[in-house]
């Protein structure tokens, strides 16, 4: 049913994404897809990187240990943005098309006030997306 399947990924904060990243592996192995995870950077040095090559290298590496420990096939692809906090959505948007996704999986968190004012990355791709998106709250 699925072939590729687009799991938007923070790698600053990894360790909270472990449900996400399981769902997404889960439906992987069932319908064999490829998972392609995507990070989205800056040119500027960041915390993770000081360059949009090293941290290509570091989003690379963890689709690699996300393979390796979930027996998928993974892949990774970097998003290299000017203004994460104002194009990021747009940018994930492009991304899916480009990578010719079926299902995004993204972690969510519980809705705050700011969320009914401002809809968060999950939910801006889950109305503006063609493709199945699924939302996991860790």
């Amino acid at each position: 049913m699925f072939k590729k399947i687009v799991v938007p990924v923070d790698l600053t904060h990894a360790d909270r994404l472990s449900k996400a990243l399981g769902v997404a592996a889960d439906m992987a192995s069932q319908h064999g897809a490829e998972v392609c995870y995507v990070g989205v950077t800056t040119s500027t040095p960041g915390g993770i990187a000081r360059t949009p090559e090293e941290y290509t290298q570091k989003l690379t590496a963890f689709a690699g240990e996300q393979g390796e420990s979930r027996g998928i096939t993974t892949s990774s692809h970097t998003i290299i943005s000017h203004d994460p906090s104002a194009q990021m959505n747009r940018e994930l948007e492009a991304a899916v098309e480009k990578l010719g996704a079926d299902l995004v999986i993204m972690a969510s968190h519980v809705p705050n006030v700011s969320d009914y004012v401002w809809s968060g990355h999950g939910a801006h791709i889950a109305a503006h997306s063609p493709v199945s998106v699924m939302l996991v709250r860790d």
